[in-house]
């Protein structure tokens, strides 16, 4: 029995336990890192619709109405069709628009997702963003 070398179970269950510690504290920090990866479509697509509603202003002016619809069953003012805002985690029905006001603009774009955390994320004409 000289001749035998290896590990002994106390040794494999301290291993066991150490990985098991760092398994419980590395998966609540990827939930979140995968969360916020999932954000950023729905925030590009935030970004899109921040630009429109801009353009829109510049075109129209102080003086036009404001726009009413992101989406709509054709093409809306903004110029986005129902598959333009639909990707992997978010759908066109998930973002809003409210506040809309051409003098001066002024507008507040929201999008939410139930299934992630944040759920919500907002986004104003400054570019400053909340949740």
């Amino acid at each position: 029995m000289k001749g035998k070398k290896g590990f002994t179970l106390i040794e494999l269950m301290v291993v066991i336990l150490i990985v098991g510690i760092l398994a419980a504290v590395a998966i609540p920090t990827l939930r979140g890192r995968i969360d916020a990866a999932k954000w950023s479509e729905g925030k590009a697509m935030m970004g899109s619709i921040g630009t429109a509603i801009r353009a829109y202003h510049a075109e129209k002016g102080t003086g036009g109405t404001a726009p009413t619809a992101i989406v709509g069953t054709g093409a809306t003012e903004l110029g986005f069709l129902a598959a333009d805002l639909t990707g992997t985690y978010f759908t066109n029905t998930m973002f809003t628009m409210s506040g809309v006001a051409m003098n001066p603009l002024a507008f507040t774009i929201s999008c939410t997702n139930a299934t992630l955390n944040p759920a919500t994320y907002t986004l104003d004409q400054a570019g400053t963003w909340g949740n």
